[in-house]
């Protein structure tokens, strides 16, 4: 593949309400290497809207891919533009969303059904950056589900210049589902996306959907190039403590979880000085200690007192906690 560089074999999904700066700083804090991407922001929001507040970011959150929502493929060049001017390494396309709301703006899942206009798209953000321009999609949508569909959907954004795919392996119902019901009730479909890879092997294709442990992962890349693993990030966050190693073949341990929780201290202290809700910062790490000891303790401690003005001294205290529960437990 002709790239600038190897991508990640590992990335964490877009997710909305989700994957805001806060929660992506906290998770370079626990990976280093994994492909982190922003929530799905739309076209229209990049050009209208507080460009800073939307896409800002810390420095440390790289590598970073913007994921953009939209059709005009003269607005998703400026898109592409202004995600190159602001520092960002890849800008991915939303064609997998299959919201009401985002399918009554002619974006996101129902764009399966339009692979030419997906394809446009492509090409005018191509040609407008030198970033890598991807496409996050579904295996089909509604009635147009068949492995041949999806086949020249990846045709023909490919002859567009896209080299890489992010394939969610469950097809997409555009009415009937929610976008809750749409990431579980379809079922999964590994073999159409290893498939896909098998008849593309010039296409770097990462499989996406119900990936939750490290095995999972691994499993899926003796077959495809990447796994973009969704929800398990931020419900079992630390899951992601050793793909840097066991995947990315760094050599580096994996941090301990009262070291992630000390090293987000500084940055809470700036947030919260600058009159952010601490409760922006700290809903993100309530699951650090998922499975361990005093898990319920550190989440209980932390929603009860990240109130307006509080600051890092809720989690050094939620920390203080859970080493009393874990002395309680080696006594």
């Amino acid at each position: 593949m002709n790239m600038n560089s190897v991508p990640s074999r590992i990335s964490v999904a877009p997710m909305m309400d989700r994957t805001d700066r806060h929660f992506r700083y906290f998770m370079r804090l626990i990976t280093r290497y994994t492909l982190l991407y922003t929530e799905m922001v739309t076209s229209a929001a990049i050009l209208y809207g507080d460009r800073n507040h939307l896409l800002g970011f810390s420095p440390e959150e790289k590598p970073l891919a913007l994921q953009v929502g939209g059709d005009q493929p003269q607005d998703l060049a400026t898109c592409a533009q202004i995600a190159e001017e602001m520092g960002y390494d890849e800008i991915n396309l939303n064609v997998g969303c299959p919201s009401g709301r985002v399918q009554a703006g002619n974006f996101g899942a129902c764009l399966m059904l339009q692979p030419q206009r997906v394809a446009d798209c492509v090409a005018a953000m191509r040609q407008a950056t030198k970033l890598p321009v991807t496409v996050k999609h579904r295996i089909g949508v509604d009635s147009c589900d068949r492995y041949e569909d999806l086949a020249h959907f990846v045709q023909v954004v490919a002859e567009a210049g896209c080299q890489r795919f992010t394939v969610h392996a469950r097809k997409a119902w555009l009415q009937g589902l929610s976008p809750k019901e749409n990431r579980n009730v379809p079922p999964l479909r590994y073999e159409d996306v290893y498939r896909l890879k098998r008849d593309c092997p010039h296409l770097w294709i990462e499989i996406n959907g119900g990936i939750t442990t490290s095995d999972q992962a691994q499993g899926h890349l003796q077959v495809v190039d990447a796994v973009m693993i969704g929800r398990a990030a931020y419900d079992t966050p630390y899951l992601l403590a050793t793909v840097d190693r066991e995947i990315g073949h760094q050599s580096v341990s994996p941090p301990e979880r009262h070291n992630i929780a000390m090293a987000m201290l500084p940055y809470i202290e700036h947030w919260t000085c600058k009159g952010l809700k601490l409760n922006a910062i700290t809903r993100h790490m309530l699951q650090l200690y998922h499975g361990q000891p005093g898990s319920r303790i550190w989440k209980r401690y932390l929603t009860e007192n990240s109130r307006a003005g509080a600051g890092p001294e809720v989690v050094e205290t939620a920390l203080v906690k859970l080493a009393d529960v874990s002395l309680g437990c080696a006594v």
